[in-house]
Order: C-alpha cells, then sequence, then structure tokens
C-alpha cells in the first residue's frame, strides 16, 4: 500500500515542537519543505506516475531519511531545552 509519509504522522507525539518550529526556526522549516517534498516525489514514483530508476529511487529515499533524521534530532533538542 503506497502512503506519504508526513513527519507528524511519523511523530505524533512530537506534533506540536515540529509546528512551533515550522514556524519560529527558519532552518527547520526549509527541512521540513525539502521532506515533504522528497516524500511527494517519491510517493509519485511509486504510484507509477514518474519513471526513475532503481538507483534514483533508492537515493531519494536515503536523502528523505538523511533529513528525516537532521529533523527529528532537532525536534529532540528543542525538548531538552524547554
Amino acid at each position: 500500500m503506497l502512503e506519504h509519509h508526513p513527519l507528524v504522522k511519523e511523530f505524533p507525539e512530537h506534533a506540536e515542537t515540529i509546528h512551533n518550529l515550522k514556524e519560529t526556526d527558519n532552518h527547520f522549516h526549509k527541512l521540513f519543505n525539502e521532506y515533504e517534498t522528497l516524500d511527494k516525489e517519491i510517493f509519485r514514483i511509486e504510484a507509477n506516475q514518474e519513471a526513475v530508476t532503481d538507483h534514483d529511487l533508492t537515493n531519494l529515499k536515503k536523502q528523505r531519511r538523511r533529513v528525516k533524521d537532521m529533523l527529528y534530532n532537532q525536534v529532540l533538542q528543542t525538548k531538552e531545552v524547554v
């Protein structure tokens, strides 16, 4: 089953922190937008709406994971400060 992986669905326990960071932290906001763009592109590819090589799809997924990890780390750092 194909599905999007929105950040708040991936980390529902941090939804409020994610929302606050999107509103107040430009770097987080930029990374969040990059994550959303990658997620949508991967979804389109997996739904056969776009054609790419398996290698390219794998690289996109790795990039999405890297961005998600950076976002998650920033969420955790923010929660430690609060």
